[in-house]
């Protein structure tokens, strides 16, 4: 999702925001954007947007990234398990 340097800028107004998210999910997200060389939250925005209009936001490349990004931190989660995730006891 690197920016093109021949786009033009769109302003807008960002806000700090907390936001809980599987542990492992955020240490592939941050690889994955210092792979990109893009910000967390410049992907997390892009990822957003494309999801808003049911566009796929990563080419075949980026996806095989992302799966060997998987493999390192253990991530095995996938897109079934997102409504069924909820907090170790005690965490």
């Amino acid at each position: 999702m690197p920016r093109s340097e021949e786009a033009e800028a769109i302003p807008v107004e960002r806000i700090q925001t907390g936001v809980r998210l599987e542990k492992r999910l955020v240490k592939v997200l941050k690889a994955l954007a210092e792979y990109k060389e893009v910000t967390l939250g410049d992907l997390i925005e892009g990822i957003v947007l494309h999801a808003f209009e049911s566009k796929p936001p990563f080419s075949k490349d980026t996806l095989a990234m992302i799966a060997k990004l998987k493999e390192i931190y253990g991530l095995e989660l996938g897109a079934s398990a997102s409504h069924r995730m909820s907090d170790r006891k005690g965490a």
